[in-house]
């Protein structure tokens, strides 16, 4: 199986998110990461997914046990000068780990640039 469509995404979301940081694209049965991509060499994308597989697992869980008949759309984690995106496949084959620089990025823009070129990737990875 070919990457492009892989690269592709990570540089549109890399060019088209205001503040990006880094970004991962994270498989949730396995944690094995398809692909990563990272402005600041200091910041691990993959490492930052793995931890924060744990996170989806737990809401998956969560929602679950509580019977919620509800789909997780994205989990948002708000730092003091980031804010981070986990966005899960409506299949929960798969996750996005997104990280932007709060003081530049718009988080409505951000997760519409997200939603709209995540349709490419679900296509291919599915």
């Amino acid at each position: 199986m070919s990457n492009d469509f892989l690269n592709v995404f990570l540089n549109e979301m890399k060019t088209n998110v205001n503040g990006f940081i880094a970004i991962a694209v994270t498989e949730i049965e396995s944690g094995l990461s398809f692909g990563n991509l990272s402005l600041d060499p200091s910041f691990d994308p993959e490492l930052a997914a793995a931890y924060n597989l744990e996170v989806v697992k737990a809401k998956l869980n969560a929602v679950k046990a509580l019977n919620l008949n509800q789909e997780i759309e994205d989990i948002l984690i708000t730092l003091s000068s980031q804010i981070h995106i986990i966005d899960i496949s409506p299949n929960k084959k798969f996750m996005i780990y997104l990280a932007a620089d709060s003081t530049k990025a718009n988080l409505g823009m951000t997760r519409a640039i997200l939603k709209k070129h995540k349709l490419e990737l679900e296509k291919n990875l599915a």
